[in-house]
């Protein structure tokens, strides 16, 4: 019980946290609350910092959860992308709320300016994402999901004043309890097929049918509704259709923190329950031919829906669609060199979409957030650290080398071709070869275009959302230096697991 408790402890580091911001965004010393944002990231380093300490060989030696080393190597980048994340949001709710307060739409209250409940509400749910990571049976596992889930929905629907957030916000709701119901379903399929919930149970029941000729058909069921419930999680088809309403109706902050927080979990979910039936032989037939489906579908859709797209954030939304199909390919490739891949692309998909988001983030007209594409015409003119950044991440999501997404690319799909999952990598080529239409035209409007009447108007407004897109730019430039070290780290992880 003790090394259980352990094991919790950076969780525990980054749930004091939520507490410490929700109540310093309660308090009436005006100093307090504007430094709520510092108080999450104090946290949030705190927990990174506890991570090499919590799990020491020795005691990794005695865990009991399905993949401790993984969770390691998830909950240190969790916690460090997480503090690029909450600098993303630095002063963001002030300046929603000072301009909600100048059109007539919100009275003043000094309770309400220092975003103390956002901050909280972000750490509640990178918390989620840390305690998948110890999940010893399917009832931690789905509680852990809503703990990353929930929060989102209030973030989303935290502009109170935003008729656009509000509807964006039932959408994300509604979607997600279905997917909530769905996930269910599966796992009561998943105990009834195997008698148990817990995870190092089932394994010994799945690899006896295995041995006996098969998994049963209702564990399989079971698994299949489980991974199209996480699907809502990771934004992958079928289940995509409520990202980019989402993703535009929020604000740049918030879809940065849902397209990676959400998808690092259903990632991470994926890969537990894939464990559970002998990934190491090989997924079943129908699961991989619907991941397959699901991976090639995602590709496709996200990145055809992002070239129609004028809204900025709407066409990144699309975009962190098609990334997740690309992640699936590591996914049914399998372990070994299949998971590194996903958890290499994690890390880097993280930084540089988290550069994307903060680059929009940072900008404001008036005191209105910018969102089409126009208004990042010239960027260069007004702004040359703004469009750089915006640009270096662009490339990176697009795969071009040597940028740190180029090499991300390359192990999924050296592990897809690994795999034998040629003609998946050959689709995989051609979304990314669709995808640079839009990325290309993202960087050619931010770097090349001459500013328009109304994108002369636009100026960086914010300055921590500035900061994180320039540390998440130079990330993306100087990540292949440590991308060794990254590979290396999640090649221990999964051997280890083995």
């Amino acid at each position: 019980m003790a090394d259980r408790l352990w094991f919790l402890i950076p969780e525990l580091i980054v749930l004091a946290g939520a507490v410490m911001c929700a109540l310093a965004g309660l308090s009436t010393t005006a100093g307090i609350r504007r430094n709520v944002g510092f108080i999450a990231c104090a946290f949030l380093a705190l927990a990174c910092i506890s991570v090499p300490f919590v799990y020491t060989p020795e005691r990794i030696a005695t865990a009991d959860s399905l993949l401790p080393h993984i969770g390691k190597y998830i909950k240190f980048f969790a916690a460090l992308l997480g503090i690029l994340l909450v600098m993303s949001a630095g002063g963001l709710m002030d300046r929603k709320y000072e301009h909600a307060i100048a059109k007539g739409k919100a009275t003043f209250s000094a309770l309400r300016t220092s975003g103390g409940e956002f901050h909280a509400l972000m750490l509640l749910s990178i918390a989620g994402v840390m305690l998948i990571c110890e999940a010893r049976d399917l009832i931690w596992l789905f509680l852990a999901l809503e703990l990353v889930s929930l929060p989102t929905y209030v973030m989303v629907a935290i502009s109170r004043w935003s008729k656009v957030a509000q509807e964006a916000a039932m959408k994300y709701f509604f979607l997600g309890a279905v997917s909530a119901a769905l996930m269910l379903y599966g796992f009561a399929l998943l105990y009834l097929a195997t008698g148990t919930f817990v995870f190092t149970e089932m394994v010994d029941v799945f690899a006896m049918q295995r041995a006996e000729g098969g998994i049963a058909v209702v564990g399989q069921t079971g698994l299949l509704l489980a991974i199209f419930g996480l699907c809502y999680k990771i934004a992958a088809a079928p289940m995509h259709l409520y990202a980019p309403d989402v993703y535009q109706g929020a604000s740049a902050a918030v879809t940065a923190f849902l397209a990676f927080i959400p998808k690092t979990a259903g990632m991470l979910a994926i890969i537990l329950l894939c464990t559970l039936v002998g990934w190491e032989e090989g997924l079943p037939p129908v699961i991989e031919m619907a991941l397959w489906v699901v991976a090639v579908l995602t590709m496709l859709l996200g990145n055809i829906g992002a070239l129609l797209q004028t809204s900025t954030q709407r066409m990144l939304g699309y975009s962190s669609i098609a990334h997740s199909g690309y992640m699936l390919i590591g996914i049914i490739a399998g372990p070994p060199l299949g998971i590194v891949a996903v958890l290499v692309y994690l890390v880097i998909y993280g930084a540089t979409n988290t550069s994307a988001f903060a680059t929009l983030a940072c900008l404001s007209r008036d005191g209105e957030t910018v969102d089409s594409l126009e208004d990042i015409s010239g960027l260069h003119k007004r702004s040359p650290l703004a469009a750089t950044s915006l640009a270096v991440s662009c490339g990176s999501l697009l795969g071009i080398p040597p940028l740190f997404g180029f090499w991300g690319k390359l192990l999924l799909f050296a592990a897809g071709i690994a795999a034998g999952q040629l003609m998946l990598v050959l689709v995989a080529a051609v979304a990314s070869a669709i995808s640079a239409w839009y990325y290309l035209r993202l960087i050619g409007l931010s770097v090349l275009s001459s500013t328009t009447p109304r994108s002369d108007t636009v100026r960086v407004a914010l300055r921590w959302p500035f900061v994180a897109a320039i540390l998440s730019a130079i990330i993306a430039l100087a990540g292949p230096l440590v991308l060794t070290n990254i590979v290396a780290d999640a090649e221990q992880a999964v051997s280890e697991t083995e």
